[in-house]
């Protein structure tokens, strides 16, 4: 679907409030990027007072959500934004990707079962909880089968996330303070995986412009030694997913394709109010407590991501070289200060929420197939 952006004035907007300083500047030099690639004016951040009756299109830092929230920025569907709509909260998290314990589990309003009935073949082993005493039942479920990784619905980066490996050590996790309230927020049992690669799938849409890829990302230490996201290495085509499929690629980035395919299809039936025009996917293999090998998808992104800034110097290079066929571009997190690599393009460099420093870049090498 490409999407017809008219004279439209570009804008970031920083979704939450008080929101880390790398994000919302992030944001911004995304969004300014953006303006001077498809030739429109940039009008800095968001401002209601100023921006009132301008035709705008928006770079947010989160999914939309809700019919208010859209209504009152003016945003009606995917041209009018970089990211991603949903009715309720929920949508835009990892809760969708599994299903309940079982139909008297709690839910939050709007749920879909028949997404997790679609997606089923294409995730991991999993369950979403949203109710303190539908935990226990549901890691006694998981536990039978190998460790489990818990995952809040709403971190992000890889932050807050732990292994459980017995009942033992679970019931020590609910006895903290915080976590009835964690669970009411919603908490993915998912079964964790050992020697893992997750490879990054998804497509833009932005003016005329279809992009989709396919790649891998890989964790860093940030100033805190927690490992969190620290960049993605990208294949990006001109063109759907057919386009990406016609390139020489492993079996592994060919299965990744195809469930992140059955992921993005099954949110369309099963939530026909979403609309998204960046459609991000992170998919998991590795082995499981078995041995077995395992390939699931592990969530959405229907907003600005880690693996934004590689899409636009995409987007860059495909609007200067419009028979280029294919570019492979690469995101870079690192929160050691150093140096800009020589033909690296800088996002952001200061201060980060967990760390005193944090350096954003991007790289962009030829394809060579």
């Amino acid at each position: 679907m490409a999407l017809t952006i008219r004279k439209k004035m570009v804008v970031s907007h920083s979704v939450r409030p008080g929101a880390p300083l790398h994000e919302v500047e992030t944001n911004r030099s995304l969004a300014r990027w953006l303006s001077q690639i498809l030739g429109l004016k940039y009008g800095g951040r968001y401002d209601p007072s100023a921006h009132d009756d301008r035709d705008l299109y928006f770079l947010p830092t989160q999914t939309i959500v809700g019919p208010d929230a859209a209504r009152e920025l003016g945003i009606k569907g995917p041209e009018d934004l970089w990211g991603g709509y949903v009715e309720h909260d929920f949508i835009c998290t990892k809760a969708i990707s599994h299903g309940l314990l079982n139909k008297n589990a709690s839910a939050p309003e709007g749920w879909s079962p028949l997404f997790s009935e679609r997606v089923r073949n294409v995730v991991l082993d999993g369950v979403s909880v949203f109710s303190l005493a539908d935990a226990l039942p549901a890691a006694t479920h998981m536990l039978h089968n190998g460790p489990m990784r818990i995952k809040p619905i709403h971190a992000c980066a890889g932050r807050g996330q732990e292994v459980i490996k017995s009942l033992d050590q679970f019931e020590r996790l609910l006895a903290r303070p915080d976590c009835a309230q964690q669970f009411e927020e919603g908490v993915v049992l998912e079964q964790d995986l050992h020697e893992v690669v997750t490879h990054s799938v998804g497509q833009s849409f932005i003016g005329d412009k279809v992009l989709s890829y396919c790649g891998d990302q890989y964790l860093t230490e940030d100033g805190m030694g927690e490992q969190v996201y620290g960049g993605s290495n990208l294949l990006v085509v001109q063109g759907g997913y057919d386009e990406l499929l016609a390139l020489e690629l492993p079996d592994d980035v060919r299965l990744a394709i195809e469930q992140a395919q059955v992921f993005d299809s099954a949110a369309n039936e099963a939530y026909p109010e979403f609309y998204a025009s960046r459609r991000n996917y992170d998919i998991a293999q590795g082995l499981d407590s078995k041995g077995t090998q395992r390939s699931g998808v592990l969530e959405q992104s229907w907003r600005m991501g880690g693996a934004s800034s590689a899409e636009v110097a995409a987007l860059q290079s495909f609007v200067n070289h419009p028979q280029m066929r294919a570019i492979r571009v690469s995101s870079v997190e690192t929160y050691i200060d150093q140096p800009l690599p020589a033909d690296a393009i800088q996002v952001y460099r200061g201060p980060a929420e967990n760390s005193e420093f944090l350096l954003k870049y991007v790289t962009v090498k030829s394809y060579d197939g």
